[in-house]
């Protein structure tokens, strides 16, 4: 268990880059990892995981990757429910050959299919006694494992001023963000988000830029924490990420790049201020997508202007994928926001 331990914790270990002069981030091989392993450990300590137990989730991301890596290291079943839409066939043979099995359904909406994802899951532990589910949507070991990112921000940084990362389950920006609140109670929190997600109250529709954002609201999405939240589109994502590539020959995924984009922003917004971006994939699962000109070359609108500031919308609303867009939302509730976008009644 020694080996493994080390192991893991090199790969769920960032390395700490400088985007600016006052802007560094925490860019991750595999971020996911931190709260998967976190999360089995404490099952495995409590008895509620048994020995050769058969784990189930629900992932359309790198929390499936790093599930599956702890599973094959610990004699584990693994089953995880994604959507067709969601997952390429590299991606899913790498799953399989670590011994996961994979169930893609059908996604004709194209927006994740995360309700029917849920039910089938569910429908598995119904039939099987003694599956265990990692619930990295509502699970409080999602967001404590973080602790370990805020210790490290705090050591290499000395000062915190602004956190920005992007949300999908919540673990992570929420997570960071309330051990960072403890050591820096004027910590700015800015969530960044996706068009068509649902988590600061668009209106669900397709959604092209993956690894954020999210069909239904996790329980780890603490709203309350936010001061901001950024909408990246999934172009503006893209120009971020060949730029980071091109410019400081950093490797990372979209979802990163989403990140790096607001993160660059927020530092030349407040250039007295520290700030510190979450950086969680790298770009190896898109060679062939995101740093493919043929693959780009076929998207309807590419190529666009690269965005450089996002607008403040005064009320929230969905846009096109190479716009950028910005809300205040002030530490509030979800249902608060949306109260005063609605009006009086």
């Amino acid at each position: 268990m020694s080996f493994e331990i080390d192991y893991f914790r090199a790969l769920e270990t960032p390395r700490l880059a400088r985007l600016g002069p006052n802007v560094a981030a925490a860019a991750f091989p595999l971020m996911k990892l931190m709260p998967a392993r976190f999360i089995l450990d404490q099952a495995e300590k409590s008895g509620e995981l048994k020995a050769g137990a058969h784990i189930v989730e629900t992932t359309s991301g790198t929390f499936g990757m790093a599930v599956a890596l702890l599973a094959a290291a610990r004699g584990f079943r693994l089953t995880l429910v994604t959507a067709a839409t969601l997952i390429d066939q590299a991606y899913q043979r790498r799953l399989e050959r670590l011994g996961a099995k994979v169930v893609a359904l059908a996604d004709e909406r194209g927006d994740g299919n995360q309700s029917g994802r849920l039910a089938h899951l569910k429908a598995i532990m119904e039939t099987e006694p003694g599956v265990f589910w990692t619930r990295q949507y509502d699970s409080a070991g999602n967001w404590q494992s973080y602790a370990r990112l805020a210790e490290l921000f705090v050591r290499s940084m000395g000062q915190v001023d602004w956190l920005v990362g992007c949300i999908g389950t919540g673990g992570s920006l929420c997570g960071t963000g309330t051990f960072l609140r403890q050591v820096f109670p004027h910590l700015k929190i800015v969530a960044v988000d996706t068009h068509r997600s649902v988590l600061f109250g668009q209106p669900l529709g397709k959604r092209m830029l993956r690894g954020l954002g999210n069909s239904v609201i996790p329980a780890n999405v603490r709203h309350e924490l936010v001061d901001e939240v950024h909408w990246v589109g999934a172009y503006a994502a893209y120009h971020q990420t060949h730029s980071l590539l091109r410019n400081q020959g950093i490797f990372m995924g979209p979802t990163s790049g989403a990140a790096a984009l607001v993160g660059d922003w927020i530092a030349r917004s407040n250039p007295d201020a520290v700030v510190a971006v979450i950086m969680p994939d790298e770009g190896h699962r898109h060679a062939d997508t995101v740093y493919n000109d043929d693959w780009l070359a076929k998207l309807s609108d590419w190529p666009c202007e690269a965005a450089r500031a996002p607008e403040t919308l005064a009320s929230i609303e969905p846009r096109a994928e190479w716009e950028w867009t910005r809300f205040e939302w002030s530490r509030r509730h979800l249902d608060n926001v949306l109260s005063a976008q609605a009006g009086p009644s």
